[in-house]
């Protein structure tokens, strides 16, 4: 997938970085991850690396601190002349999905915890396919990956692939995703005629990183193709009938392309649960959160409540009604994450004390 000459400057690293790097240990960027071992691109190449016991021990029960594409890793050089994943260097950025669940191991199915799905990534584009006249963008999708994206601390990008499909409705189209995504950046994407790939180029100056997140069939794969200006991702032809991509790419990969900057494709996403949310919903509805400036009580939510400005400009038709059920459900989704969050933790701490009581028992200590 690399070229020769590429060096780790052009891979995003950094003096910040670097002041971070344990002592004795090569650093590398991770360009794809596979049951414990790591592909990752070094100053000397390309190199497999299996994880140091110690990195697997202290992930065992954090799925969040597994490595994964795009994080800066310690690598260790052992005796035999093979390289070893030491440890993460911290993330600057991270895109976490939540309701990944977690297996036991015993087997069992155990709690659902966060997955991260990108990490150090500085754009992330949210890629929405324009499939014929007759549908409409999946708000609520896109709502919800705008969501993930603010949090995650990358700045995201609307895109609607294969524009070239919807003719003269894309206009339509384009002013009801820019309705669902308030400040964002929204281009149209033709990967087959070249419409918006150089826009879409733009946002990756210098050694940015960029992550291409969306359904499968939403033609990610074909677009990092038309980015690297070379076939670097294998892709099908769409469907006849519906104008759909087959789902192509199985694993997510981190692409250095040639005229600069770096994207990770990644497989088509089928659900994506909200992970510890600060900011990202309230990011997401700034329409809504602006309209509630105007209701008569501080701690209104929006149901029944008088003078509820967000409530009459549904009612007026200035926000529609969709937007505003949409946020119940993110707001929802995120409360009630935090709340399971609170008492995972909780458990954790309990369960540690309960150790360390049992340990000053065994030592004769009351």
């Amino acid at each position: 997938m690399t070229t020769p000459g590429h060096d780790l400057l052009s891979l995003g690293w950094n003096e910040s970085l670097a002041a971070d790097l344990p002592g004795g240990t090569v650093p590398a960027r991770v360009a794809r991850v596979d049951r414990g071992v790591a592909d990752v691109i070094a100053a000397d190449g390309h190199h497999n690396a299996q994880y140091a016991a110690r990195l697997r021990r202290a992930t065992v029960d954090d799925p969040v601190a597994l490595p994964c594409v795009g994080d800066w890793a310690a690598l260790t050089l052992l005796p035999e002349g093979r390289y070893e994943l030491d440890a993460i260097l911290p993330r600057r950025t991270a895109f976490v999905r939540g309701g990944v669940r977690r297996v036991s191991r015993g087997g069992l199915s155990g709690d659902s915890q966060g997955q991260v799905l990108a990490a150090n990534v500085d754009v992330v584009f949210v890629a929405e396919p324009a499939l014929h006249a007759t549908d409409f963008a999946d708000l609520g999708r896109i709502e919800r990956l705008l969501a993930l994206a603010w949090e995650s601390g990358g700045r995201p990008v609307v895109l609607i692939t294969k524009s070239d499909l919807v003719g003269e409705h894309l206009d339509g189209l384009l002013a009801d995703v820019a309705a669902a995504a308030p400040g964002v950046d929204l281009h149209a994407v033709s990967s087959i005629s070249g419409e918006g790939v150089e826009v879409v180029r733009g946002h990756l100056e210098g050694s940015r990183t960029a992550v291409i997140l969306g359904a499968s069939g939403a033609g990610k794969s074909t677009l990092v193709n038309a980015l690297a200006g070379e076939e670097v991702m294998e892709t099908q032809q769409v469907r006849a009938g519906d104008g759909r991509g087959r789902h192509t790419t199985v694993h997510r990969e981190l692409i250095p392309l040639a005229a600069g900057g770096l994207v990770i494709d990644t497989p088509g996403i089928r659900r994506v649960g909200l992970y510890e949310m600060s900011q990202g919903v309230d990011m997401v509805f700034a329409d809504i959160e602006e309209l509630a400036e105007g209701c008569r009580f501080d701690d209104c939510v929006h149901e029944s409540e008088p003078g509820c400005a967000v409530l009459s400009a549904v009612e007026s038709g200035e926000l529609p009604e969709r937007r505003l059920e949409s946020w119940y459900k993110l707001q929802r989704e995120a409360a009630w994450m935090a709340r399971r969050t609170d008492a995972r933790l909780r458990s954790e701490q309990t369960r540690k004390w309960k150790i360390i009581h049992k340990s000053m028992r065994g030592k004769g200590r009351p």
